[in-house]
Parts: C-alpha cells; structure tokens; sequence
C-alpha cells in the first residue's frame, strides 16, 4: 500500500468536523430559507396591512410602514375593532366551531373504521372497492353541490349543520381513507396476528392496538380536515344558507368587505383574527404531522 492510498483512508476513517457537515448541507438549508422567506413575505404584508388604514393602504405599499416603522400615527387597531365588533361575529365563530368539530370528528371516525377493513380484512373486491373510492378523490366536489342540495331539499335537511357536515364527510373521507390506510396496512403484521392468536376480535384490536398506533395519521389528517372546514366559505353557503343565525366565519367576513369590495383592507385582520384557532390546532399536533404523512411511503 503506498503512502497516497494511505492518506486517502486516513481522510475517509477521520471524523467529519463541524464547519465540513455545515459546508456539505448549506444548499439545502439555502432553498429551504429562500422557500420560508418566500412564503412568510406576502403574510407579513398582510399583517402590516391589518394596522393601516384603508386611506394608507390605497396611498403607498405596506414595505413603506415598515420603514417609518417607530411613527404611530401608521399604526391603527380600528380594523381589528372593526371586525370583532361587528354584528353576528361571535355567534359566527360558535356556528363554525359547531361546523368545523363534527365534520372532523366524522369523517376521522369513518375513515379508520375503512381503512383497518382495507388493511386487514379479507373480503371479496376489497381492492376494486379501494380504487374506487381512491378515485373520488379527483371527483371536483362544485358537480356535486347542486344534487346533494337538491336531495337535501326532498329530505328538509337544507339550511341545517347536519346538511354540512354529511357534505364535508363525503367530500373528506377518499383522502382520509388513502392516508390512514397506508398508515394502518404499514403496522407489523406480527401485531395484528398476535392479536388474533389471543382471540382478540377485529373490534378489539382496532381499538386497542390500531387506534392508538395511528394517532399520527390521525392527527396529520385533522390538521387537514379542521383547516379546510373552518376556511370553507362555499360548502357552507350552499348548505347552510346566507341567514345570520347559521352563518359561520368565513361568511360573515365577505358581508364586512361589501357587496363592492369597498371594505377589503378588513379582511387583513379578519384573516388573522380567523387564523387564531386553526394555528393552535396545527401547533397542538404538529408534532404527529411529518410522520403521520410520511408513515407507510416507505417499506422496510
């Protein structure tokens, strides 16, 4: 062995210092920056914004205020006032909690029920039968509001949460049942036949063993489906209907901006106002989000 070939493998055995690890990763630390910076930008737009009057906002961009950053007179919280003290937002905000929980709730329920049968359950066509519902998933749910709207006015359901949440149910359960599916059929089998070995019934493994395994699928899935729902705006208007009694957030925020747009800039801190109880959801679970969507992608 020559001294060069010697050095060369004393290199490779050597360990990796720090600044070396920092050097090999700097790319991708460089995009995701540039992806975050890219991303968070138009939000803090939004934010500065949502303390500018309407006058300001139409006068110079949002950069400006941040410029004369220290000069109160930019600084206003009459659109947050504006917006919470509206008529009907309080009870808007009951009416979409009342919306978003159930329609979560239901579709989670569902959805792990069918995909532990898909997983784990022999049954005649249960691949056919998984493809199908797969496929609902590229259905666009706008050709399905007016038959559902028109089933729901034979049976007297229109106008009533239980017309919504059925709705948000058919429209969320395919992704739910092909997220929590790949999940729960990524279990070791060797629990699931131990299981079976003790006499344990399929009720008693799922929700001993199986429901407590996926609660990062489950959670991923809720972050989802809670999100969707509480920003809902057009399921909720064909369903539920424009009344103030039943009319959840995201409605009563296009009735401040007017029939014109004249009043938009109240939409910046509404937005924010409305973010506040999907960013505790998401920050409450956010632990089980990255594994509960990369769980059953890979094999092994």
């Amino acid at each position: 062995m020559t001294a060069a070939t010697h050095d060369v493998e004393a290199g490779a055995d050597r360990p990796r210092t720090l600044s070396e690890r920092i050097l090999d990763r700097w790319p991708v630390k460089l995009v995701v920056l540039t992806l975050g910076i890219a991303w968070l930008v138009p939000s803090l737009g939004l934010l500065v914004s949502s303390f500018r009057t309407r006058t300001e906002i139409n006068a110079s961009g949002w950069w400006t205020a941040l410029v004369k950053l220290f000069e109160l007179r930019q600084w206003t919280l009459g659109n947050y006032e504006q917006v919470l003290s509206a008529d009907g937002m309080s009870n808007a905000f009951l009416n979409s909690l009342a919306v978003a929980i159930p329609a979560t709730v239901i579709p989670i329920t569902v959805a792990a029920f069918a995909a532990y049968a898909f997983s784990w359950m022999e049954f005649r066509g249960r691949q056919v039968l998984f493809v199908i519902v797969v496929g609902l998933m590229v259905v666009p749910l706008q050709m399905a509001l007016i038959p559902l709207l028109q089933i729901y006015v034979d049976l007297d359901l229109a106008g009533t949460y239980l017309a919504v949440w059925l709705a948000h149910t058919g429209f969320g359960l395919p992704l739910a049942i092909y997220l929590l599916r790949n999940y729960i059929g990524s279990l070791p089998r060797s629990i699931i036949e131990s299981a079976a070995i003790d006499g344990a019934s399929h009720f008693a493994t799922f929700f001993r063993l199986v429901v407590p395994l996926s609660v990062p699928a489950i959670a991923s899935f809720a972050i989802f489906q809670f999100l969707w729902v509480w920003n809902d705006l057009l399921v909720a208007l064909v369903f539920l209907g424009g009344t103030p009694d039943v009319a959840v957030v995201t409605q009563r925020l296009t009735e401040l901006v007017g029939s014109r747009g004249q009043d938009w800039h109240v939409l910046t801190a509404g937005a924010f106002i409305t973010m506040v109880l999907p960013l505790a959801v998401f920050f409450s679970l956010q632990r089980y989000f990255v594994r509960g969507l990369t769980a059953g992608s890979v094999k092994g």
